[in-house]
């Protein structure tokens, strides 16, 4: 090889290595302002916390994605009201299974409801969001929603039957993964 050709393979070398240099600067840079929340459970305590993590990641400027996934997928419907046809075991889960957010229990001490009552007249006297306006905050902020379709079927969950939020996708763990993999942090709730 002569110095001339030598010299080009160098300047290849250096060019394709500056350029992959640039693609790590850039996913870095997404990665360190982007939050991935994994919420399996339907219970109103950890739903809350869910979400004051999720709107106080986007309130101070991160790219914030939820993922709802078995009982949390439940916590999103927007009432008990069930619609289109199903099977009886997907009529049981739609039975069983909280109304929507404002439906949930407590995962301790609800005692009945009397935890939940509770609960709600502590954070009414101090001034606390409860569950439906941390939902509508968090789509104020641009949280984005993904609902895993693979929960919604084995329930029997319909698309009416959601909420209405602005950023809802539903999609399978897969998308959830290649989001989780962007970001510098993901929790399971």
């Amino acid at each position: 090889m002569t110095t001339a050709e030598k010299n080009s393979d160098l300047a290849t070398r250096i060019s394709r290595l500056e350029a992959q240099i640039e693609t790590l600067k850039n996913q870095q840079a997404k990665t360190s302002n982007a939050f991935s929340l994994l919420v399996f459970s339907g219970e109103r305590d950890k739903l809350l916390a869910a979400f004051v993590m999720a709107t106080g990641a986007a309130a101070t400027g991160m790219d914030v994605c939820m993922f709802f996934t078995f009982w949390g997928t439940a916590s999103l419907k927007n009432s008990k009201t069930q619609i289109g046809k199903k099977s009886m075991t997907e009529r049981g889960f739609g039975w069983m299974l909280p109304g929507g957010a404002s439906q949930t229990k407590l995962s301790k001490m609800d005692m009945m409801g009397v935890g939940r009552y509770l609960m709600s007249a502590e954070m009414k006297k101090k001034g606390v969001a409860e569950l439906p306006q941390l939902i509508e905050l968090a789509g104020e902020l641009g949280v984005r929603i993904q609902i895993c379709e693979m929960s919604m079927n084995l329930m029997g969950i319909t698309h009416e039957e959601l909420i209405d939020y602005p950023l809802l996708e539903y999609c399978g763990v897969a998308s959830f993964m290649e989001q989780a993999t962007n970001t510098n942090t993901t929790l399971f709730i």
